[in-house]
């Protein structure tokens, strides 16, 4: 049996939308989330109240893994765009950047399909545990989709740098 999605709940989940389909337009229109550009913006502001609005939810009572999940996903999304301001990794920082914010996306993936599978449809949740396996299926095609996509940005990102040269 599912648990019921309490109001907060519910503010969390439509919350939680937006870093995912900003990210997904990011991916799409810019082959990456670029923090200088609206949709990458979208993705951060987002991503912050998503796992903001996570501390109000109350499902155990008290701070949990997922928690710290979140800000683990917010310190890899913001080393993502603070890389970018240190100069001693000279052409490393396109790279660094991309893998971190790419990363933090995959990582916020982790509990949109565990709660999505284990939630949904209403009436016959697809999964019935987070480590079901079409749960864990679902995530390693997640991560295999982000080696392909982080292959060919560090791809894009040579051969842009190769053109300045």
């Amino acid at each position: 049996m599912t648990h019921p999605l309490s109001a907060l709940g519910v503010l969390h989940t439509a919350i939680s939308l937006i870093p995912v389909f900003a990210g997904l337009y990011g991916f799409v229109r810019h082959r990456k989330i670029d923090p200088a550009t609206g949709a990458g913006k979208l993705y951060l502001v987002g991503l912050v109240l998503a796992v903001a609005t996570s501390f109000t939810v109350p499902s155990t009572g008290g701070l949990n893994p997922g928690h710290a999940f979140g800000i683990v996903v917010l310190l890899v999304a913001f080393g993502g765009v603070l890389v970018n301001r240190i100069g001693f990794l000279g052409r490393l920082r396109p790279y660094l950047s991309a893998f971190a914010l790419s990363f933090s996306f995959l990582l916020g993936l982790v509990p949109a399909v565990n709660e999505s599978l284990t939630r949904l449809p209403v009436s016959h949740p697809l999964a019935a545990a987070p480590m079901a396996p079409v749960v864990l299926q679902t995530l390693l095609g997640c991560f295999v989709v982000f080696l392909i996509g982080i292959t060919a940005q560090g791809w894009m990102i040579h051969a842009r740098n190769r053109r300045m040269e």
